[in-house]
């Protein structure tokens, strides 16, 4: 299950990009993997990353990281069907941006990506999971350069022996 939505996700996150006029699209799936005008630079799973970013390998931003939170499993038919009330996190990374180019609050831009990769992962689903829903929003102010923020998805996991 994991395996899968992780896949699905980079892939609907790889696809969000920004166009010649700034402004976000979902790229078409033959487009190649240039990252000039990818509006995500960088995907991988959460490893604490933004609490180490002084001691890791720089990656490039805007980025997202996904977490899994603990997934308590229920049995439906036991050894052979499970099914949870699971969620995952995406932690969103990018610059601290005080203003833009028009003069007008950098925030508004970085609060813009969360809407965004939020409509690109409207209705996603899988053989392993179903209900993917935006379940809470966080905003991590304890950064100095960086903004992070956390958008919490709710979703049903799926688990059966085959």
């Amino acid at each position: 299950m994991r395996k899968e939505l992780y896949n699905k996700l980079k892939s609907r996150l790889h696809a969000l990009c920004v166009n010649a006029a700034g402004e976000y699209e979902i790229a078409p799936a033959e487009m190649d993997d240039d990252l000039s005008n990818r509006a995500i630079k960088h995907i991988d799973l959460w490893n604490r990353n933004v609490e180490f970013i002084d001691q890791e390998t720089a990656w490039n931003r805007p980025a997202v990281f996904i977490e899994f939170e603990p997934i308590h499993w229920i049995t439906i038919v036991p050894g052979i069907e499970y099914r949870a009330e699971a969620r995952v996190r995406l932690h969103i990374v990018t610059d601290w941006v005080t203003a833009v180019e028009d003069g007008t609050d950098g925030a508004g831009k970085f609060f813009e990506l969360p809407d965004k990769i939020h409509d690109a992962l409207a209705g996603l689903e899988g053989n392993s999971f179903t209900d993917f829903a935006l379940a809470e929003s966080l905003t991590n102010h304890n950064h100095e350069d960086i903004v992070e923020s956390i958008e919490v998805y709710s979703f049903v996991a799926l688990r059966r022996t085959e």
